[in-house]
């Protein structure tokens, strides 16, 4: 199994757009952000569409289309971009009842679905104390 990047590379765009618009760009291209997160242009798009009915990005289209903030990034926490490109649990549960007549198959689900609640409810609590704003800082600090 696989790790899920798309909360990192939601991360990666928005804090993109807030240091192209700090450095005097109205709005930032899906493919200027592509390049920069080495991804298809789609894939940026997409996010960005998940991260626009979030509230958190807007998009211009017409004459100088593209992507801008609709918040600054003081405002905007991890915990903001992963609700909006992460909808749903962090963990699932099996998707069909395993066997009732058997131990394990009775009691895993509660078991581990306080488990999975306590894991969740750290890992929101560390995203929402983290803005996009701490995270171009850490990344304009970060030695290159």
């Amino acid at each position: 199994m696989s790790a899920n990047s798309r909360l990192t590379i939601a991360a990666h765009a928005v804090a993109w757009i807030g240091l192209y618009q700090r450095q005097g760009h109205a709005v930032a291209t899906s493919e200027q952000i592509a390049t920069s997160a080495n991804t298809n242009p789609v894939v940026i798009r997409r996010l960005l569409g998940e991260l626009r009915r979030a509230g958190l990005v807007e998009s211009r289209r017409g004459a100088g289309a593209g992507w801008a903030l609709a918040r600054d990034l003081e405002s905007i926490t991890l915990l903001d971009v992963h609700d909006a490109v992460e909808p749903g649990p962090l963990f699932a549960l099996h998707r069909s009842t395993p066997d009732q007549g058997c131990v394990i198959g009775y009691g895993i689900q509660p078991a581990l679905r306080g488990i999975y609640d306590g894991i969740e409810e750290n890992l929101r609590r560390e995203l929402a104390g983290v803005t996009l704003e701490d995270v171009l800082r850490e990344v304009l600090a970060a030695p290159r």
